[in-house]
């Protein structure tokens, strides 16, 4: 009998490019159907990312990651986790006042698709909507 694995193999990449690969313990993503959280042994699942959601990946070595992520779909395989997102971006990439300029500018012009990439953005980096 193999022994179970404790950490997952995850993959995330956009329609541009790879953002995050890595080994994790948890995956946390919003999904169409609610929130869902993936540890190691998770059953197959394909499910569709919810439009300005924010996943978020519990690395092997303790740290998180945050990632704004905006449509697409999360796979879950033997072989570990892949996010496949429209577009999706590091925390640590966003530029906080950049992001709160482009929520403004999607409310005024009621565009509500770039309002939740904006809001997406400002949760991944830590800042209030």
């Amino acid at each position: 009998m193999a022994a179970e694995s404790h950490e997952l193999h995850v993959e995330l990449v956009s329609v541009e490019r790879e953002v995050w690969s890595g080994e994790a313990s948890m995956v946390i993503a919003r999904t169409t159907e609610g929130e869902i959280g993936v540890l190691p042994g998770h059953a197959p699942l394909l499910g569709q990312l919810a439009d300005g959601g924010v996943v978020t990946v519990h690395e092997s070595g303790g740290g998180h990651r945050l990632i704004a992520v905006h449509g697409g779909f999360l796979s879950v395989t033997e072989q570990g986790v892949t996010i496949l997102a429209e577009v999706a971006e590091l925390a640590e990439d966003i530029d906080a006042s950049r992001a709160r300029e482009s929520l403004e500018r999607a409310r005024s012009e009621q565009d509500l698709a770039a309002q939740r990439r904006a809001e997406s953005r400002l949760r991944a980096a830590g800042q209030p909507v």
